[in-house]
């Protein structure tokens, strides 16, 4: 399912226009990065945790040469499945 998908999906549900679905998930959308941005994590109950992870730096290796390269540390976005959403898969 794309963005295109989630957003007609999201309208016929809630018997709203395309657009204001639109505008809905972009609010969520931006909520949910400007809470990770800041440090925080998003939970939304029976379906799961947003959260922000530290990735230290490592050594790599290119698979063309074999030659180790270093890997900088960064911060990724994880998601974590709530008991209720896992039980329905």
């Amino acid at each position: 399912m794309n963005k295109a998908e989630l957003i007609a999906k999201i309208a016929d549900d809630a018997a709203i226009t395309k657009t204001q679905a639109n505008e809905a998930l972009d609010s969520f959308i931006e909520a949910v990065t400007k809470t990770l941005k800041g440090g925080g994590k998003v939970t939304l109950v029976g379906f799961g945790t947003f959260s922000v992870s530290k990735r230290a730096a490592r050594n790599g290796r290119n698979p063309q040469t074999g030659a180790v390269i270093k890997i900088k540390a960064k911060k990724v976005a994880r998601f974590k499945a709530g008991k209720e959403l896992s039980s329905k898969l």
